[in-house]
């Protein structure tokens, strides 16, 4: 292990001073949290939980006894279990490095906003978990490129200290970068929460781990560990899959995989949005990675062909926001289409401020765009709350230490009940 540590971080030292960067200014990082494991080899550790398809959700857990079954035991009260299922279980290497027996068991048919209490493997502690509501209103929690600093712990406080139903994670999660330890300490990290309430993710440029001559295969421990319902929205690959929260579609896509016309994700996604019904799911929301808009001067136009190949499909079904990390700040623009403002088109969030290890873009293009409407370098995170088929509300909440402050805040109109957009659009504005 010793050996693997000191390998991979001799190959980490450029990414580690990518905060000195002469042309990105950023705010000083802090340190990075390491959080070891005090179970038992026995005991389930970096537990989450994730949607599974209608009525489903996917508990996943790690143990280090490769002796331990894949099954979950859950009821509605503590201690009292009436139902049990069997799962699944996988485990891959990287260098020296072996990952424990990481479980994936899908437990259900589950009742809406019902807590369900469970047990992993049979041992351990008791965990719990709230469903999502199946009717409006409902609450995501979003926050992108979230690391695991004193930031981040930060952010995750603030994030706790109010509920929500769903996590919401546009890429870049443990900044493990193939130092596989790091996705460990990540898991224990995120745990309190992620145990808690489903978190959604999708895949950043952090989780590709890709090593020239050694390792070939990407994304080897994010899709070993982060396990997305592709399946059941009938993805074959688990870097883009979509899923339904009460009147809410989502799709995360993935910028790190091929996304053009002749591509699967292409044409998964053109298929997953022509099922969409806007009567019984009024809001449609997209996260992905890289920015599709973006005025600050980091990460500038790596979103670009992505756009060029998949914006028409958003802009033609009516998407209501599309968020994205990437870009270590917070910005919100206008509704837009293809660089201009325009009524039917999505607004674009980038919002990824959770607290990573690199610290912060402060470089702002100026003068700014008309397009761009709020843009600040703080870490922070954002709450998407849909009161019924029409409004939602958003806001953004800075990370000031201690404590959280509301910093910007707009209500939503959902596209579905604009009947102009179903006819025509206008544009005005330029980036």
């Amino acid at each position: 292990m010793n050996l693997f540590l000191s390998f991979t971080l001799l190959f980490l030292c450029p990414f580690l001073s990518q905060a000195d960067v002469p042309e990105l200014t950023r705010e000083p990082p802090r340190p990075i949290v390491f959080v070891p494991h005090e179970r038992s080899e026995s005991d389930p550790q970096q537990v989450h939980v994730s949607l599974a398809g209608k009525e489903h959700m996917r508990v996943t857990y790690i143990t280090e006894d490769k002796k331990v079954e894949s099954v979950v035991e859950y009821g509605k009260q503590p201690g009292k279990y009436d139902r049990k299922t069997t799962g699944e279980s996988t485990s891959y290497k990287y260098f020296f490095y072996r990952s424990g027996k990481i479980h994936h068991v899908k437990i259900g048919p589950l009742e809406p906003n019902t807590t369900y209490y469970y047990m992993c493997g049979c041992n351990g502690p008791e965990f719990s978990l709230k469903t999502p509501p199946s009717s409006f209103p409902v609450e995501f929690a979003i926050v992108g490129d979230l690391g695991q600093t004193e930031w981040t712990a930060a952010t995750l406080g603030q994030i706790k200290s109010q509920d929500y139903d769903v996590f919401l994670l546009p890429g870049d999660l443990s900044y493990a970068d193939t130092n596989q330890p790091l996705w460990d300490s990540f898991g224990r990290l995120v745990e309190p929460l992620a145990s808690k309430r489903p978190w959604m993710v999708t895949q950043g440029n952090h989780e590709i781990e890709f090593f020239p001559i050694i390792e070939h295969t990407t994304f080897k421990s994010y899709n070993s560990r982060w396990l997305m319902p592709h399946t059941e929205s009938l993805s074959e690959s688990n870097l883009y899959y979509s899923f339904d929260v009460a009147g809410v579609h989502t799709l995360m896509l993935g910028s790190y995989t091929d996304f053009d016309s002749d591509s699967d994700q292409y044409q998964w996604l053109q298929a997953d949005l022509a099922k969409v019904d806007r009567k019984t799911t009024p809001w449609v929301i997209v996260l992905l990675h890289a920015p599709w808009y973006n005025t600050n001067e980091a990460h500038e136009g790596e979103g670009e062909s992505m756009r060029e190949a998949m914006e028409s499909l958003l802009f033609n079904a009516r998407v209501d926001v599309v968020f994205s990390g990437h870009v270590h700040a917070y910005e919100r623009f206008k509704r837009v289409y293809n660089n201009k403002a325009d009524q039917c088109g999505p607004i674009y969030i980038t919002i990824g401020d959770g607290g990573n290890r690199e610290g912060l873009a402060t470089s702002f293009k100026k003068p700014p765009s008309p397009l761009s409407v709020f843009r600040e370098s703080s870490f922070g995170h954002g709450r998407l709350k849909v009161i019924n088929e029409k409004r939602a509300h958003w806001s953004w909440h800075r990370n000031n230490d201690s404590n959280t402050l509301l910093a910007d805040e707009v209500w939503l109109e959902s596209l579905s009940s604009s009947s102009s957009c179903w006819s025509s659009s206008q544009s005005h504005d330029e980036l």
